[in-house]
């Protein structure tokens, strides 16, 4: 069944009550049971189990060809659960491009509780294979990554991983399912923010984990029970809202990111371009090998540092909106390292100071253009004097 269908079809089938298109909104904490124990399709208490909530479930699990799908009440818990997974001494060799949240999770929760963390740059195998010669536990992946747009070739870094005797896990929040399958190229767990793509109207923070590995994915839905971090169903239903359109709204994504970044390449205030679509960016053959096409995040480098990066931001940006988060229809800019990764001040893998980070929406492109080229023209102004001096 092509992705288009399982999107709208999957664990969605009309209600067998009412005959309800959309799946309901079973909005209660706990369900009556027919004798102690006698309980209605497994239905005991919403933290547990819910319709809508296991609906969202079955229909990302199948996006991403996996056993077992778990929805959270973020991203972030999420990640949390999925590190919980692990024991107590565990090391994990990560990204040296993670997000921010991610960064602070490790280094600020679960290093001072003695899990071991080592970064590398895991687009590059041999820096892999070098973290790996130390036993490891878990190999954390983001890719693309957020911000640098690194990609990682998930078939290579899984058979590595697994030699060594490593899990693998693959953020795939900035792919989307739609755009690639981390599964099918080896990964052991995949895990999303569905706040950004999968939900993708900037209206719902969700989060979902998914394995095909059984025991792993029953030790996955005892924390998600144990921990209590799920999402609401009303959360759960706006997620699955998105969903149904994900398909449609990421080839809009594509469509006008890869117009942007051309018209970026010849700006003379750019100084360096991030988008796995560009032939030179150095990840565009895995990115075309795993990834149906290249998304709709790009970041980007200006001439004349934060000064020009502050001017770029300051002051009207027409259809783009200064904001955190991405994945929404609406375009969003921002400065990565002032706002969403501003927890990797000292970390030694900080990000560029003159980077600004895009989340390109589904308006019309010429528009998005024209706004910033407007934005670029104060960053030149800046820039130049500069450059004079």
């Amino acid at each position: 069944m092509d992705f288009e269908t399982r999107a709208i079809h999957a664990g969605q089938e009309p209600d067998p009550l009412t005959g309800s298109v959309s799946v309901p909104i079973y909005q209660t904490s706990t369900y009556a049971q027919d004798g102690v124990n006698q309980m209605r399709g497994g239905h005991d208490y919403a933290r547990s189990i819910n319709p809508t909530r296991t609906a969202l479930e079955r229909c990302l699990a199948s996006l991403e060809g996996a056993t077992h799908g778990l929805a959270f009440a973020s991203g972030m818990a999420a990640t949390t659960a999925v590190m919980d997974t692990l024991p107590h001494g565990a090391r994990v060799v990560a990204l040296n491009d993670v997000y921010g949240g991610t960064y602070r999770l490790f280094s600020k929760v679960l290093e001072p509780r003695g899990m071991r963390f080592a970064y590398a740059d895991l687009s590059d195998p041999d820096a892999l294979a070098a973290a790996l010669a130390e036993p490891a536990d878990m190999v954390w992946i983001e890719s693309p990554s957020n911000p640098l747009l690194k990609v990682i070739d998930i078939e290579q870094a899984a058979r590595l991983a697994r030699a060594a005797g490593a899990r693998v896990v693959v953020d795939n929040t900035f792919a989307s399912p739609y755009l690639q399958t981390p599964l099918a190229l080896g990964a052991d767990v995949v895990l999303h923010s569905t706040t950004k793509y999968v939900g993708g109207h900037s209206d719902v923070v969700g989060g979902f984990a998914a394995t095909s590995d059984d025991e792993l994915g029953e030790r996955l839905r005892f924390l998600q029970n144990a921990t209590g971090a799920v999402p609401g169903p009303f959360d759960c239903f706006l997620t699955m809202r998105g969903v149904k359109t994900l398909a449609v709204r990421m080839e809009r994504h594509c469509d006008n990111a890869e117009r942007i970044a051309e018209h970026l390449l010849a700006s003379d205030a750019v100084a360096a371009v991030f988008y796995p679509g560009i032939e030179s960016h150095a990840g565009h053959k895995a990115a075309l090998r795993q990834m149906r096409r290249f998304g709709g995040m790009i970041s980007f480098r200006v001439h004349g540092g934060r000064a020009a990066v502050d001017a770029a931001l300051t002051g009207d940006l027409g259809a783009w909106t200064l904001g955190e988060s991405l994945g929404g229809v609406e375009s969003l800019i921002e400065h990565p390292g002032a706002m969403t990764h501003a927890s990797l001040e000292g970390s030694g893998f900080e990000v560029p100071d003159d980077l600004i980070r895009l989340s390109v929406g589904i308006e019309g492109v010429a528009d998005l253009i024209a706004d910033l080229d407007r934005a670029l023209e104060r960053a030149a102004a800046v820039a130049e004097p500069a450059a004079a001096r």
